[in-house]
């Protein structure tokens, strides 16, 4: 039953992904329906309805007795003025947080809950509380593969769909863990060279340095609204975008808010979040590219073939041709790491610079070649020498440069942040280990990605001979407070190990 109407205030607070309304300690209704602060409740206006969960202030200079008022997220869901009269009343607790206490005792869900589930999360009827438990029960192996395809399925079906009208749409997916590995930067115009379609939806970093976002966001807009996404990759055959406008798979990236703050990162949820996503996004031919090392986020070569066999199994049944790759990632990819580092190693990649990271310019081929080989005029083991060719003529560099001109040009400066700190060798000897989340550590300590020029940038690799106190790698940053805590960090363990002897294993094929 409706109560007293409020009038609805925004408060200028960005809560990401969680609507969350604000209600005076002195006011009535506050006091006379016995709310309580992180409860949920309902808040109505004109047939429109929002679920938020409630903070109470005793501060008039956010919201008056009277009002309501609502964060950023919630005031533009419900997309009306402020002032506008609202009703508020008791939010009902989600009915499929039965399920998820069902699966917290161990039982096995069916495609029905998992639908429940994604639909009453992306209604925002689950706080990040519920959502976190949903985690936490569904977390390490606690999905059978059947379960894990209902989950897959659910986050599909959860929002939008994009339909290319065309029988071969390619992408390829990291699963991370692998500082400066910018790769889809290179494979998107080396493949839409060839001809073949890839629209490249990417997220912004949440806890790494640098997402493809992010780097691209360096050279080019890429806050595309939909009808102009699709007019871009109509015309180019790719874009390099971020994918949050386009409403693919909205559960997940609300799973996604909670996940990555708790370092949840189970292989279950990693699976129905790439497939999902890619799904979504209307692709038809997918690489994924697993990396194996010791501070990777797949450790073992066994963990990369069970890996494999899950993200095979549910490809098939959701019909989308996918092949994985399973790469080296024992040390970073390419020698920057920050978005104006790492778009620095892009663009000399793509003009065939010299001092271009020959690491990122060979893996990148590799991806580009076996993407090129789902083209049915393609013969197997050729792709490799045609991404090459088309990088080497240069036509890989003109159609990113056409790319980014049709997504919006930016001014481009590739100068990194102005505070440098040389980390020097503290012994004669030889690189044998490189700390992947060391280095990503630093380099976000030091302000990345909120500040494209900050980062770390390599100067030595695995196997690399060194001498005390010659440069390991040198830390950016564009303040003196993130300058500071990068340098103090990097004091303490500067991610480098150094041997008398080679003691680098052989770089792992891959396959």
């Amino acid at each position: 039953m409706s109560i007293d109407t409020l009038t609805v205030r925004r408060v200028e607070i960005d809560t990401y992904h969680e609507n969350v309304a604000y209600l005076n300690r002195n006011c009535s209704t506050y006091r006379a329906e016995g709310f309580q602060a992180l409860s949920k409740i309902e808040v109505s206006v004109n047939g429109t309805r929002l679920l938020a969960v409630l903070n109470v202030v005793d501060d008039n200079s956010i919201v008056l007795p009277g009002e309501l008022g609502l964060s950023q997220q919630a005031f533009k869901h419900l997309c009306v003025d402020e002032g506008t009269l609202i009703t508020v009343n008791h939010a009902e607790p989600p009915k499929s947080m039965d399920a998820v206490r069902r699966k917290i005792n161990g039982e096995r869900l069916s495609q029905e809950d998992f639908d429940d589930i994604s639909n009453d999360i992306v209604e925002t009827r689950y706080s990040k509380m519920e959502m976190a438990a949903f985690l936490v029960a569904t977390g390490q192996n606690n999905l059978d593969r059947d379960e894990l395809l209902y989950l897959t399925r659910s986050m599909l079906q959860s929002g939008e769909s994009i339909d290319w009208q065309e029988s071969l749409v390619a992408d390829k997916h990291c699963i991370g863990g692998i500082p400066g590995n910018r790769t889809s930067m290179l494979v998107v115009p080396i493949v839409a060279a060839h001809g073949m379609l890839i629209p490249k939806t990417s997220s912004r970093a949440i806890t790494s340095p640098a997402g493809t976002a992010d780097t691209m966001e360096v050279l080019a807009n890429i806050n595309l609204a939909p009808q102009q996404l699709l007019d871009i990759v109509h015309m180019q055959r790719g874009c390099l975008v971020w994918g949050g406008t386009a409403k693919l798979a909205p559960v997940d990236d609300m799973l996604i808010s909670v996940e990555r703050p708790l370092g949840i990162d189970s292989q279950g949820q990693m699976v129905a979040s790439i497939l999902s996503k890619k799904l979504a996004a209307g692709s038809t031919h997918l690489i994924i590219d697993i990396p194996v090392g010791p501070t990777a986020k797949v450790r073992h070569m066994r963990q990369a073939l069970a890996l494999r066999k899950l993200f095979e199994f549910v490809g098939d049944q959701l019909n989308i041709h996918l092949e994985v790759m399973i790469t080296d990632g024992r040390q970073p990819i390419g020698l920057g790491i920050g978005p104006v580092l790492e778009a620095r190693d892009i663009m000399q990649v793509l003009n065939n610079d010299p001092k271009a990271p020959t690491d990122l310019r060979q893996k990148s081929l590799q991806l580009a070649g076996r993407i090129i080989e789902f083209d049915p005029d393609v013969r197997g083991g050729q792709g490799y020498a045609i991404a090459r060719d088309i990088l080497e003529s240069g036509r890989a560099c003109a159609k990113m440069n056409d790319i980014i001109k049709a997504q919006g040009e930016k001014e481009i400066d590739l100068q990194p942040g102005k505070l440098c700190y040389q980390v020097c060798a503290e012994r004669d000897g030889i690189v044998t280990h490189i700390d992947n989340f060391q280095t990503a550590k630093i380099a976000r300590i030091a302000g990345a990605p909120m500040e494209k020029k900050a980062g770390v940038d390599l100067f030595k690799k695995l196997g690399d001979q060194v001498e005390k106190g010659e440069p390991l790698y040198q830390i950016h940053a564009e303040f003196e407070a993130d300058f500071n805590f990068a340098k103090n960090l990097a004091l303490q363990n500067n991610a480098y190990s150094i041997g008398e002897h080679e003691q680098v294993l052989k770089p792992l094929i891959a396959f």
